[in-house]
């Protein structure tokens, strides 16, 4: 079973906790665990940590636009986050772009679309050895 940290701001809540119903992983929640106003960074910050340092497979932020924590996730050397909106976002940023974050947008997103990018995500390998994976290393590469 993948062990995914999940984590979300007061706007995703409600989203979050759908999603940990849905679907079965070990997941380690760092909060928000109430819809009090909260700080998107600081839920942003310990799922990039977690991913970082290898404690989990993967991370899944959510805030109202998903904007700032994918902002706030980038920041972290060895975390890839993506936003994405669909499906085909969300096997493209694994697939082609080796995202090991997913970040989802509460207000534009369903319950059931966000279930389906998420098993999409977390089932689509990366195409290493591909035009893709020269692309990936690339990205590190000082100039």
């Amino acid at each position: 079973m993948k062990r995914i940290a999940i984590g979300s701001d007061h706007g995703g809540y409600n989203l979050k906790k759908e999603i940990k119903k849905r679907i079965s992983a070990d997941w380690i929640d760092v909060g928000a665990f109430n819809q009090e106003s909260s700080s998107y960074v600081e839920f942003a910050k310990a799922v990039s940590n977690k991913v970082q340092h290898h404690e989990v497979d993967f991370g899944i932020i959510i805030c109202r636009s998903g904007i700032g924590v994918s902002i706030v996730a980038n920041r972290y050397k060895q975390v890839y986050a993506a936003l994405c909106f669909n499906n085909y976002m969300a096997q493209s940023a694994r697939s082609h772009n080796n995202a090991n974050v997913l970040c989802i947008a509460a207000d534009y997103t369903t319950v059931d679309q966000a279930v389906e990018m998420i098993e999409i995500f977390l089932s689509t390998d990366f195409e290493s050895g591909s035009r893709h994976e020269d692309r990936f290393n690339s990205i590190n590469n000082d100039n």
